[in-house]
């Protein structure tokens, strides 16, 4: 998904095209990049290929659930660019399709739904994190049955500059 063309395919997806034509013709991408883009996100689940029963031959292109669930960061960046680039609405406006309003900023919230600022987020430890009683036993386990090897797998070598000591996200 790094790489600009992908990206751009995914975009046309969420806006509608099916078809190898569609992108090609929307996008000015050449011919071979385009196949090899999709095909990549076929690979990886994203977009699934479904052929058209009236003409076999030709393909459609959807997005799956995993590529679905791709929509949060999609609306995410084009709010970003909005507030950040060009400090205007894009053009079309997205809006909530029964009531025709356009949609809250997306937001980063806790598991009781409040919207989280940067200083209200800190790296925790498998330890650290609060649960019910069962899902916090059921770490506890989780860290002794891997010993020396939870200590490496932490958060700290799975994710950039995070404090081991419950510090603030960088």
């Amino acid at each position: 998904m790094g790489e600009r063309w992908s990206f751009l395919i995914l975009r046309a997806s969420f806006n509608g095209l099916h078809h190898f034509e569609e992108f090609q013709s929307e996008l000015g991408i050449a011919r071979n990049i385009l196949a090899n883009r999709l095909a990549r996100l076929v690979e990886h689940g994203i977009l699934e290929r479904q052929p058209i029963p009236e003409d076999r031959r030709k393909i459609a292109y959807g997005l799956t659930d995993k590529g679905f669930a791709l929509l949060p960061t999609m609306i995410a960046l084009r709010q970003w660019g909005e507030r950040w680039e060009t400090c205007v609405p894009a053009f079309p406006i997205l809006v909530d399709e029964r009531d025709r309003r356009p949609l809250q900023p997306v937001s980063v919230r806790s598991h009781d739904g409040r919207v989280l600022g940067k200083g209200d987020l800190i790296w925790a430890l498998p330890g650290e994190v609060a649960g019910d009683g069962v899902e916090a036993e059921a770490e506890a386990a989780e860290v002794v049955a891997f010993g020396p090897v939870a200590e490496v797998m932490t958060a700290e070598t799975l994710l950039p500059l995070p404090s081991r000591e419950g510090g603030p996200l960088r």
